[in-house]
């Protein structure tokens, strides 16, 4: 188990997806997934009021309704630690307090809990201040309506202005980050964001910790098309030069260990500093095991080094 910040939350390392619940997994196929990752030992599913908005037909919360009938039928609401996130949503736009209020109440009802384990803002809001963003976040908090609060997507000047307002002020401060980092999106996170967490004693959570499936090895130069929904985004990576390299490299690691090519990549995510879970999901279950054995594969320091240098 793994320590968020210098929170009371201790997560299994590798957090599960719910991206595509109601999205790419039908709730009878999220509730296999959701099924076979706790089986495995995982307790830490990561959601967002907005998801899934962006399908036709959907309205957004489709993924927290499915996560919320999931809990209800297998009763198991105190051992999972439920991350979720308010700012996207349509009809929740924004960092506005009352914003926020009405955005986790609707949370609430759809996750069918009294309290959220990690509540993330989701996306910035410049026009609204830190000090109405923080004290409505710690309100919350003191009301036991969420117990730890996060960030995603947010500059490191916001949040260290978060952070040094939550303790000037004693509220309730960020304690985890979302951002956008795996093996082939190294520039977004590393440098001033990661080193700011680091000094500040956070930690981070990596999205999109497989490149769209990219990382998976599924995607191949000259390979079988293959078709998802994500498949052109994936596909994307392999115009840089740096795409086949680092597929190259994960294939060494992976032979070495028998391992699947997505749970080495993984498994160099969890091993950088800062790192306490990448998110990753999975819309079938036979997706699920590559997932959670990257929180048993250790790789070695020349590992990681051939890894990081070829994704350079």
């Amino acid at each position: 188990m793994a320590r968020i910040g210098t929170s009371d939350l201790d997560v299994f390392p590798l957090a599960l997806g719910g991206n595509v619940f109601g999205w790419t997994a039908d709730e009878a196929r999220s509730f296999a997934v959701l099924d076979a990752y706790t089986a495995a030992g995982g307790d830490f599913v990561d959601t967002a009021d907005v998801y899934s908005a962006w399908v036709p037909g959907n309205s957004g919360g489709e993924s927290e309704t499915v996560l919320g009938r999931w809990l209800a039928a297998r009763g198991n609401r105190d051992d999972v630690v439920v991350a979720t996130k308010v700012g996207g949503h349509p009809d929740f736009k924004g960092l506005r307090a009352e914003t926020i209020r009405a955005g986790a109440e609707a949370s609430l009802r759809r996750l069918g809990t009294d309290h959220i384990d990690l509540y993330y803002t989701h996306f910035d809001d410049l026009s609204t201040p830190v000090e109405e963003i923080v004290g409505t976040l710690d309100a919350l908090v003191r009301e036991g309506k969420v117990r730890t609060l996060g960030a995603s997507n947010l500059s490191p000047e916001r949040l260290a202005a978060s952070l040094d307002l939550a303790e000037r002020e004693g509220l309730a401060r960020y304690e985890i980050v979302q951002p956008l980092y795996n093996l082939v999106e190294r520039g977004a996170y590393e440098g001033g964001m990661a080193e700011l967490v680091a000094a500040r004693g956070l930690s981070a959570a990596p999205y999109s910790s497989l490149a769209a499936g990219f990382l998976s090895g599924k995607y191949r130069p000259g390979g079988a098309r293959v078709e998802s929904a994500r498949a052109a985004k994936a596909y994307g990576y392999l115009e840089d030069a740096r795409g086949p390299r680092v597929l190259a490299a994960l294939d060494a690691v992976a032979a070495a260990h028998g391992a699947e090519v997505g749970t080495v990549a993984l498994a160099w995510l969890a091993a950088q500093p800062t790192v306490v879970a990448p998110i990753a999901s999975a819309s079938r279950v036979e997706q699920v095991p590559a997932l959670v054995a990257a929180a048993d594969l250790k790789l070695t320091g020349d590992e990681l080094a051939a890894l990081t240098a070829a994704s350079a």
